[in-house]
């Protein structure tokens, strides 16, 4: 089954209508009334759904006036994509089903200055172990791989990445297509996680998920669909000048947002790290006027009050009305990297 090819933009929308209802359902008229398709369309649309096996009916709802509704679902099990975090220190690997629910991780320390070849290498050995959780016959989209930036998503190679010059030009994404045999999308960490926030019920229609770890990025969402830039560029808020002449970066610069925040973490003095994080969500809500903040990253998570309560006072002292909140999950980022291979199944 090539899911990515069967349907077109009407069926994708009907599509992702049965993955956010979830579990629960959702009728052939409620489809109907969310796309503005006729009726006669979406009973084309589900029966050939189902015909691929990925929707199946979900029990029937009351109707307000004749027979009952027959209510329709997503089938997970329909197909499943493998998300990777390949970060400066540790590779995640996950397996997902098709409406994104994590099946299987693994982990393991890396260290992204050994090269491109031993790194990749680590790559592909999890990545085939993991695949031996996907049940006979099931259908594997390909995998989503997420690295610290700057890179080029359209072309799959990453540039100069901070600290780690020597990757800029590997061709990673078609390199590791040929070690797995699987389609292959690669995308800076931050868009990834801010993807897979996307993409989740109720989510804001423009946020920012700020990411602190190794390093310190934004993913940018705007209008509901991420904001990458021509070159993925944007969203490289570890790299504002923050301190003009301020102590050397790894990306070259001066006095950036970045240094002088693991600088904060590394003395133990969280607070003021979260101060400084502050400061750059501050400027992205100026500059964007967008809706929410979401704070996450190994660093954040190890103490995610105090990097939430001191992001919003900078905020509010500011008289910034955009809410902090915590993009809770410790896989936040490997599981946005299964979303670059799922999201286009559903339009998006």
């Amino acid at each position: 089954m090539d899911v990515p090819v069967l349907r077109g933009a009407n069926a994708a929308l009907v599509l992702d209508l049965l993955r956010t209802a979830g579990e629960t359902g959702i009728s052939r008229l409620e489809l109907a009334e969310r796309t503005g398709l006729t009726p006669q369309a979406v009973s084309k649309i589900t029966a050939r759904l189902r015909a691929d096996g990925l929707a199946t009916e979900a029990g029937h709802r009351a109707s307000t006036g004749g027979k009952p509704r027959t209510v329709l679902r997503l089938v997970p099990s329909a197909a499943y994509a493998v998300g990777v975090h390949l970060d400066r220190d540790e590779l995640t690997v996950l397996l997902t089903d098709l409406a994104g629910t994590v099946l299987a991780a693994r982990r393991r320390p890396v260290d992204l200055g050994a090269g491109a070849g031993t790194v990749l290498d680590a790559v592909t050995e999890e990545v085939r172990a993991l695949l031996g959780a996907v049940p006979s016959g099931g259908t594997v989209l390909g995998a989503g791989v997420a690295m610290p930036g700057p890179l080029d998503h359209r072309a799959g190679v990453p540039g100069r990445v901070t600290g780690f010059p020597e990757w800029a030009g590997h061709p990673v994404r078609d390199e590791l297509a040929a070690r797995l045999g699987l389609p292959v999308v690669l995308d800076k960490d931050t868009n990834a996680a801010a993807l897979g926030l996307a993409l989740r019920p109720a989510a804001p229609g423009s946020f920012a998920y700020v990411h602190l770890g190794t390093g310190l990025g934004a993913g940018l969402v705007l209008g509901g669909a991420p904001l990458r830039g021509d070159r993925t560029g944007a969203g490289e808020l570890g790299h504002q000048t923050v301190q003009l002449d301020g102590p050397q970066c790894g990306c070259g610069g001066r006095g950036c947002l970045e240094v002088l925040c693991l600088a904060a973490v590394a003395r133990g003095e969280l607070a003021e790290a979260a101060r400084i994080l502050g400061a750059g969500a501050a400027n992205l809500v100026r500059l964007l006027d967008i809706d929410q903040v979401l704070l996450g990253g190994r660093v954040v998570l190890a103490a995610p009050e105090v990097f939430a309560e001191g992001a919003r006072k900078v905020l509010t002292g500011l008289g910034l009305t955009a809410p902090v909140g915590l993009a809770t999950g410790r896989d936040a980022v490997a599981e946005g990297a299964a979303w670059l291979t799922l999201a286009p199944v559903f339009g998006k």
